[in-house]
């Protein structure tokens, strides 16, 4: 019989996954802006956004376990526009928020390497090995490498976390006026920070083709209660995480008269101060290496999770249901290689305008959010899942709440953003 440790084994990966994705940009740069701009007091907003997200997320992980595809292959019974539409959106945004993934990490290998003389070589030479990495390996790497990452981001996270709540907040310099968050500028960054708080909603689907890319790789199918379990678990930690670096920004720089660089490799450096300043500053180079290896396993499994649901999504909209899998298999190399140079082209054009790159992916993904958890709900708690499947009154409840909070701010951010009066 096998042990509850050894089945659990064999379930890990899809929830470590996401949560390294998520807490790459979302943790390591809104987060750290939100507490250093505003303070604690933009905690509530990080948790209820990362409560009300939850379901939407989760359903993608559901979906894959019940029915044993994809949540895409679901977008399809729901109907050809809703998987042409999850296409569209999926292209409108992938570019955006690769090169802003893309453009942190770049930051935090000049940092590591201090190589910044490079300039955009240096994302040149990190999609290269990114495109290698995943070429030739492919799921396997990438789920080998993101569980090291991952125990690595944990220790020196709750490291820093301890040690600058034993210090204390950073003194106040004298005459220090707070950010106002209810000003246009505010609000836009509270978008810009729930868009990809814990991470882009429109991304569960890569939950559920790494939950089939686990069984596969495994021979070993889950129950429903095992796959949530380990999703729920990923969840949990990504969510504290997201209130350690909340709190971090706001005891290291709230207050101190500092502003966070908008330079990509300043930025990283500027965050890596963060955690040196309150473990210590023989610690540089190991949370250096650390704060890299995290953002490094973030753009792998964004090019991974883009990559994978792209190929699905062609091969749903263009092959035959009898011939899905046969032509458009090898698409998933090519599908890396388009995202890199088009990444690569935005990336570009801001330069080194780090902070406007990242507040417009995420305030895109925000936007695109409230169509995708449309979507996610319908086909979880409709005919495509058998009952027994079906999230829970309070799960729906949620999923209700969750829907109406995603599309009301997703209104205010249209007639904020094209008010002639503003």
């Amino acid at each position: 019989m096998i042990s509850k440790f050894s089945r659990f084994s064999k379930t890990a990966g899809p929830g470590i996954l996401f949560a390294c994705t998520a807490i790459g940009v979302s943790h390591l740069v809104q987060s750290t802006r939100a507490g250093a701009d505003f303070g604690l007091m933009i905690l509530g907003f990080v948790i209820l956004v990362t409560l009300l997200k939850y379901p939407f997320f989760e359903y993608g992980s559901r979906y894959a376990n019940s029915t044993q595809t994809s949540i895409i292959d679901g977008y399809k019974k729901l109907g050809k526009p809703a998987l042409w539409l999850y296409f569209l959106l999926t292209i409108s945004s992938m570019f955006f928020v690769t090169g802003a993934v893309g453009f942190v990490t770049a930051g935090f290998f000049e940092n590591l390497f201090g190589v910044d003389f490079l300039g955009e070589w240096t994302v040149v030479i990190l999609f290269a090995i990114c495109i290698s990495i995943l070429a030739v390996g492919k799921y396997n790497v990438l789920d080998s490498m993101i569980k090291i990452i991952a125990i690595v981001l944990l220790v020196s996270t709750v490291s820093a976390f301890l040690f600058a709540m034993y210090n204390g907040p950073v003194e106040q310099v004298q005459g220090f006026q707070p950010k106002e968050l209810w000003e246009i500028s505010g609000i836009f960054f509270l978008l810009a920070l729930m868009g990809w708080m814990p991470t882009a909603v429109d991304l569960s689907s890569w939950n559920s083709l790494w939950t089939l890319e686990r069984m596969k790789q495994t021979n070993y199918k889950p129950t429903l209660k095992e796959t949530l379990f380990e999703f729920r678990l990923a969840y949990l930690v990504t969510g504290v995480l997201a209130i350690m670096f909340v709190a971090l920004g706001a005891f290291i720089f709230y207050g101190s008269g500092e502003e966070l660089p908008n330079n990509n490799s300043l930025f990283a450096h500027k965050v890596v101060t963060l955690y040196t300043e309150t473990i210590g500053d023989w610690s540089y180079i190991i949370i250096a290496a650390s704060a890299f290896t995290v953002m490094f396993g973030t753009i792998l499994a964004v090019f991974d999770g883009y990559s994978r649901s792209l190929q699905r999504t062609v091969e749903l909209i263009f092959t035959k249901e009898d011939k899905i899998r046969t032509k458009f298999r090898t698409f998933y190399v090519f599908f890396i290689i388009i995202l890199s140079i088009g990444s690569f082209v935005i990336i570009s054009q801001f330069q080194d305008n780090l902070k406007e790159l990242v507040d417009f992916a995420t305030v895109l993904s925000f936007v695109i959010a409230p169509i995708i958890a449309i979507f996610n709900f319908r086909l979880v708690t409709g005919k495509h899942l058998e009952k027994e499947h079906q999230p829970s009154i309070l799960l729906k409840i949620l999923s209700f709440a969750g829907i109406i909070f995603l599309s009301g701010f997703a209104i205010v951010f249209i007639v904020l953003k094209f008010n002639p009066l503003n």
